[in-house]
């Protein structure tokens, strides 16, 4: 059983600490998310006596951690962005010898790394339009004025700084009356003998009736980081791993601390270190744009509880040991789809559909040869917008009735589930929905797929065209009649897909008037690609006629392609 204990040691003390490698960080912290003005804050809470909060420390010893349990190093030098933001930094991850460690910091890490940048680290500014990779940065310095009259803050504004503590990037003009806060560190400062002569050294330059207050921050800097204890701690000893990272995830999960997806990544990590370089793979070549979230709910799909959806050590072990044929249940899913003539990309930020695909890939080989039901499932899901709500438990139904086909999706398995089967009412739907619905667009799209081309951007647009109906009437027609054409123009059967330069110079022409400037080729075409009967009148007069015939031509193209 797991032992508490409270306790307290100095800035300096912490910091010599993670310097002599004593104190590290579990696999499982998040990365370095501070910038510049939160550490400039922190300094400036610490010089105004605040306290800066109670951290966590885990005891960790030959009982409790393995071979394979990975930490991290504090880092020691970091990059800011223009905006002055920490970039993303991986942190190397490292076994430890527990000899020389025998702490990690469960929470504190923002903190500690900080105070550690501050006084035994480096911090560097990379230009605004310079690039990460391009090694372009400019050293900086953590400074405070100790000139009172040049004191830049504002002391009515809420929670700006009290004291002037800034990074600096002009190094080479740095006022005489500023102090570097890790010059506190040399010798002379810290030697008793010596130190008031060390302050005097570096007042010099400060006028006389500054002097006074420029010696006040100076001992109380020195007090705060050697004399005070201020890093208060809970130390848990006799704590596992997994206990460690439950606590971990615990602190995390109230309030903004973290997302879920970071802190899923985090124990995927403290099992699996390569976890996050191995789904960057995947998420360069095969599957571009999508994010982890998607392999990590597929890896819960095929290996744990969909519905909890709470990565453990067995399901992240799973994943580790089983990771060539998991990539290669993906990869063979891209493969299934480019068969269908449907790029596995389109599929970027609605993933949950390809999931049941998935799983019936992974788990049956021959999945090559039931390629029209997979295409059923995937177009009903789709059309029925079967993961709009719900969304775990639309999966476990998926996966439970797979199991139950014998690992299988076949069309009599979605005809039996209430959600997928076709109906009347659903076809109708479907025929209702209205121009910039997301089906609209969809149904419009695997309508047309053997004739859209790829590298094409299309568009939404009304055959009889919108404003047409917004002018006087046919004469012909009766008011009611009227006022039901208006309601239906905007409707499915009076869109199609057209590429966006032709929707451009299309515009508001009659429908009539773009047909008749066709050829013959192209107005064969367009009956083809637009679904319009041969026979059918494109004059507005005879809208009503044209509504309901291209809507049951319609009816029966999605019949086909959801059967």
């Amino acid at each position: 059983m797991s032992r508490l204990s409270d306790s307290s040691i100095t800035i300096y003390e912490a910091l010599q600490s993670i310097e002599e490698g004593k104190y590290v960080m579990p696999a499982f912290q998040r990365q370095f998310v501070w910038g510049m003005e939160q550490i400039e804050k922190l300094w400036d809470s610490i010089l105004l006596d605040y306290p800066i909060a109670t951290f966590l420390f885990w005891n960790v010893d030959q009982s409790n951690v393995t071979g394979d349990t990975y930490f991290c190093n504090f880092l020691s030098s970091v990059t800011f962005d223009s905006r002055k933001q920490a970039d993303t930094a991986n942190y190397e991850l490292t076994g430890i010898n527990v000899e020389d460690t025998d702490t990690a910091v469960l929470d504190g890490q923002q903190r500690l790394t900080s105070l550690f940048l501050s006084l035994f680290g480096e911090a560097n500014l990379r230009p605004k339009n310079a690039r990460r990779n391009t090694g372009d940065r400019i050293l900086t310095k953590l400074l405070i004025e100790l000139n009172k009259n040049k004191i830049a803050v504002d002391e009515e504004e809420y929670n700006s700084k009290k004291f002037d503590i800034k990074f600096s990037d002009k190094i080479g003009k740095l006022s005489p009356t500023q102090f570097e806060l890790k010059n506190i560190l040399d010798d002379n400062f810290r030697d008793e003998t010596t130190r008031e002569s060390a302050i005097e050294e570096a007042i010099v330059n400060v006028p006389a009736d500054s002097k006074d207050y420029a010696r006040d921050i100076l001992n109380k800097l020195y007090n705060k980081i050697f004399t005070e204890k201020l890093i208060r701690y809970t130390e848990i000893k006799d704590m596992k791993q997994d206990d460690a990272l439950e606590m971990f995830v615990r602190f995390n999960s109230g309030g903004k601390a973290l997302r879920k997806s970071e802190i899923t990544m985090s124990i995927l990590e403290a099992y699996w270190p390569s976890a996050k370089t191995e789904f960057g793979k995947i998420l360069v070549n095969s599957y571009d744009k999508f994010d982890t979230d998607f392999i990590i709910r597929a890896a819960l799909m095929l290996y744990g509880d969909v519905v909890k959806s709470n990565i453990n050590k067995k399901i992240a072990e799973n994943l580790k040991n089983d990771w060539e044929d998991f990539k290669t249940a993906l990869f063979n899913v891209e493969e299934l789809l480019k068969e269908m003539k449907i790029d596995v990309r389109r599929f970027a930020n609605s993933w949950n559909v390809l999931l049941p695909i998935v799983y019936y890939v992974y788990y049956n080989s021959d999945y090559k040869n039931n390629l029209k039901a997979v295409r059923s499932y995937l177009l009903r899901a789709i059309f029925f917008t079967y993961f709009q709500s719900g969304t775990t438990g639309k999966l476990q139904q998926m996966k439970s009735n797979i199991n139950s086909f014998d690992y299988e999706i076949s069309i009599e398995m979605l005809d039996q589930m209430n959600d997928l089967r076709i109906t009347d009412g659903k076809i109708e739907d479907i025929l209702n929905m209205e121009k910039g619905s997301r089906v609209a667009g969809e149904v419009l799209y695997y309508l047309n797929l053997d004739w859209i081309n790829k590298n094409f951007k299309y568009e939404q647009d009304h055959l009889h065209p919108d404003n047409r109906f917004n002018e006087a009437k046919p004469v012909s027609v009766s008011i009611d009649n009227w006022k039901t054409w208006r309601g239906n123009r905007n409707r499915l059967p009076n869109l199609h897909l057209l590429e966006g330069r032709s929707n451009g110079s299309k515009s508001d022409m009659r429908l009539i008037d773009y047909y008749n400037d066709m050829n013959d080729d192209q107005k064969k075409d367009f009956h083809n690609q637009a679904m319009i009967a041969n026979d059918v009148s494109l004059e507005i007069e005879d809208f009503d006629v044209f509504y309901e015939t291209r809507k049951t031509l319609l009816a029966e193209k999605i019949q086909m392609l959801l059967k």
